[in-house]
């Protein structure tokens, strides 16, 4: 794993030297502890080409396959082709035989040689080849050409810069912040969607003019123009007719491929274990294939409610794996600037706290680890899919649902608990007039559209006239026609929550500890298959991920099949009202507070005494005020 920067030119003024190449690259050390190496060449109008932009290319590297022979900056034979790329590619063995039987020469062992003989032979379309988890830059000398390109599920994150003249990237904008003279002036539209899903959705960025890469996309620069193509188009419309018994067999031929594929690792490899079905299945797919104990991580938690160490524990002594194990009292005001500094946006997921508690104590041990991410969006495995059921239910109903919804929730009586049953039944029956996707995207924000327009400032409201972020949702949304609305909703979450949330939060989270983390349920072949599947083989009864276990039943004690989800928080309720009470005064209610023109005093006054005071459990929002706070006392200009 590792970090990638680098630019390239045809405005001479623009172009960079190597004190800047160097800084920027500097800027991404965390990513990559044990190599570096740039490539620099200036804009020049002489041969052996016509007019040569000028291009740099930076890297730093965490070694994990060919530990000696990876160095990157790579190029081909010719040096006409030069690349940097983080990541991992799994098939890479298959595509090197394939390679040298076309005549390609190999120098190296490694997975980034294949890239660049696969971009020699078929362009940007390489991409399709890989299995794994990338971001790539490649320099195309005899086309004139830079390419960027990001795995289909944006595993690896690659944001960048379009200017007249010159485009910059980097693997964390942190590294392209580098650069003096760059404008940091933040996009009233980003910090309308941030509110909206805990995270900006990509293509956006939280600053005006800088853009992240779609997942499964390919960005091409040529003579000073850019586009942006997708190479994955799934067709998740489509659902085939299969057997639960021969979807049971296929599946695990996928998924045990997909852990034998990413337990291949020149250095030591383990796993995160929660406790949960998706974790605890690949722990056990990785014992199967292995002939000493997996090396498995876990954290605890004082408060019970939030704690899972004895599943993870049980499963351990089931698959008799060597635990390690960590009992922590997370140090909020401790962890909050090292979160906003890593987490180069605004970042409410507040789960990225443990997430990064157990990628400190994993990196202690190993160098690589994988997890279950993308085992609850395939398989259906949040609780919300329950409501999304019933809620379906009610859309046979047509025009009368209104009708039915306003009479149902009016006469509920009012909570002084958001997290209580009555406020989630009435939450739920308001919502029901909506649109599915409104519908949706009402249930799954911090901030639904009526909360934020009586959060924000008159000032900030007229800077947000054509500010959207149902468009994000709904464009997912609108793919996956003709499917259920568990499936629907699953699989809208699997090309917008997990690229956007999880895997931003696991990237940045392993990443800021040198850590590689690897998602086996994220290999493309499974989520193709999985995707396709109907709604009985994965959800019936109130109950997901029921393919799981007709394939996999037998490798887990019952009660981790059976027991309820946890999720992987932190007690932030508590927190607001005592430890992190005097700096979420200090951070939102101060005359220094920066996002004061954002949002109105009084409503964020509100929402903190509301909390204080046990009315409404505020945390998630008030945690998502706080790290924009944060974030711009770290990075806002």
């Amino acid at each position: 794993m590792c970090g990638i920067t680098g630019a390239v030119w045809i405005d001479p003024r623009l172009g960079l030297e190597e004190p800047q190449l160097v800084r920027m690259t500097d800027a991404l050390r965390h990513r990559g502890p044990d190599d570096e190496g740039t490539y620099l060449t200036q804009y020049r109008l002489r041969p052996p080409y016509e007019a040569q932009p000028g291009v740099a290319l930076g890297f730093r590297r965490l070694s994990i396959i060919d530990l000696a022979g990876g160095h990157q900056p790579m190029c081909n034979e010719d040096e006409s082709v030069w690349m940097v790329f983080n990541g991992e590619i799994y098939n890479y063995r298959d595509l090197r035989r394939r390679l040298e039987g076309a005549g390609h020469k190999f120098k190296t062992e490694s997975d980034t040689e294949c890239i660049i003989h696969l971009y020699e032979d078929e362009g940007p379309e390489c991409f399709t080849h890989l299995n794994g988890m990338f971001a790539v830059a490649l320099w195309d000398a005899r086309n004139r050409r830079l390419v960027l390109g990001r795995d289909r599920l944006g595993k690896k994150p690659l944001v960048y810069r379009h200017e007249p003249g010159r485009l910059l990237f980097a693997s964390e904008l942190k590294s392209l912040l580098t650069l003096p003279g760059l404008p940091r002036e933040v996009d009233p539209a980003a910090v309308d969607e941030y509110l909206t899903y805990q995270y900006v959705p990509h293509p956006n960025c939280i600053l005006k003019g800088y853009r992240k890469l779609p997942p499964g996309h390919y960005a091409q620069w040529q003579d000073g123009k850019l586009e942006v193509k997708p190479y994955w188009r799934p067709d998740f419309s489509h659902e085939v007719a299969i057997s639960e018994n021969d979807a049971a067999e296929r599946l695990r031929e996928l998924l045990e491929s997909a852990v034998t594929m990413r337990m291949r690792s020149d250095v030591p490899l383990g796993a995160f274990l929660s406790g949960g079905v998706d974790s605890s299945l690949i722990v056990a797919l990785m014992q199967k294939n292995s002939e000493q104990p997996v090396k498995t991580f876990s954290i605890g938690f004082p408060v019970a409610e939030y704690d899972e160490t004895k599943y993870a524990r049980q499963v351990a002594e089931h698959l008799k794996t060597e635990h390690h194990e960590l009992q922590v009292t997370p140090d909020a005001i401790a962890i909050l600037p090292k979160l906003a500094h890593h987490y180069d946006e605004p970042f409410a997921d507040s789960s990225a706290i443990p997430t990064w508690y157990v990628s400190q104590m994993t990196r202690e041990h190993v160098t690589v680890s994988l997890s279950g991410d993308g085992g609850d969006e395939l398989f259906a495995g949040y609780p919300r899919y329950r409501a999304v059921a019933l809620a379906g239910m009610f859309d046979y109903l047509g025009p009368l649902r209104s009708l039915l919804a306003a009479r149902f929730w009016q006469k509920l009586p009012a909570s002084s608990r958001q997290k209580s049953r009555i406020r989630q039944f009435k939450r739920f029956s308001e919502a029901l007039s909506l649109s599915p996707a409104r519908r949706y995207l009402d249930w799954i924000s911090i901030f639904n559209e009526s909360r934020r327009a009586a959060m924000y400032s008159d000032e900030f409201l007229a800077e947000l006239p054509d500010s959207d972020p149902f468009a994000f949702l709904n464009s997912a949304w609108k793919k996956m026609r003709g499917r259920d609305a568990v499936t629907t909703a699953s699989l809208t979450d699997l090309v917008t929550y997990l690229p956007c949330d999880l895997m931003t939060k696991v990237d940045i989270a392993s990443m800021a500890h040198s850590l590689e983390c690897r998602a086996p349920f994220l290999d493309y072949r499974v989520v193709e298959f999985a995707a396709s599947l109907p709604r009985r083989l994965k959800y019936r009864g109130g109950k997901g991920k029921r393919i799981l276990r007709a394939a996999f039943g037998d490798l887990l004690p019952k009660e981790i099949w059976t027991r309820k989800k946890m999720g992987f928080g932190v007690p932030l309720d508590h927190w607001f009202r005592n430890e992190l009470k005097p700096l979420t005064h200090d951070l939102l209610l101060s005359a220094d507070t920066k996002s004061r023109r954002f949002f109105r005093e009084e409503a964020v006054k509100s929402l903190v005494d509301q909390h204080e005071k046990k009315q409404f459990d505020h945390s998630a929002r008030l945690w998502a005020l706080v790290m924009l706070e944060m974030w711009l006392r770290e990075w806002g200009s």
